[in-house]
C-alpha cells in the first residue's frame, strides 16, 4: 500500500511519525508540504480520506491564522485559509489510497500500515 506523509522536518511529531512508519518497514513518499503546498482540491481529497471536518486539519494555535476564523466557520473558509497558507495545516498527515490519519499521536497512523 502506498503511503504519503505531508511532512515538516522541523516538527517533532512529524519526525516521530515518519520514524515510526519507517520502523514498521514502510517507505512513504515524503511531501514537504510547506515547499510543495497542496491545492484546494488536494486538501478536499485529503479531508474525504480523513473523514473529518476541515476544522480538524487547521492548526488553531498558529499565529498566521486569519483573524475571525473560528471552528464554526464554513468549510469553504477554512479550506481557503489552508490553501492560501500551508503553515496552517496540522501535521503530520499520512495518506493511503483509502484513508488518512493525523499523526497526533504518531501511533494514530499505524492502522494505515
Amino acid at each position: 500500500m502506498a503511503l504519503t506523509i505531508w511532512h515538516n522536518p522541523r516538527c517533532s511529531k512529524s519526525r516521530e511519525t515518519l520514524a515510526l512508519i519507517e520502523a514498521q518497514g514502510a517507505t512513504p513518499k515524503v511531501r514537504l508540504y510547506l515547499e510543495d503546498a497542496p491545492s484546494r482540491a488536494e486538501l478536499e481529497a485529503a479531508l474525504a480520506l480523513l473523514g473529518r471536518p476541515a476544522a480538524d486539519l487547521l492548526r488553531w494555535k498558529e499565529k498566521d491564522r486569519p483573524e475571525g476564523l473560528t471552528k464554526d466557520a464554513p468549510e469553504a473558509a477554512i479550506l481557503d485559509a489552508l490553501a492560501a497558507n500551508p503553515r496552517l495545516i496540522e501535521r503530520p498527515l499520512v495518506l493511503s489510497d483509502s484513508a488518512a490519519r493525523l499523526g497526533r499521536p504518531p501511533e494514530a497512523v499505524l492502522d494505515l500500515l
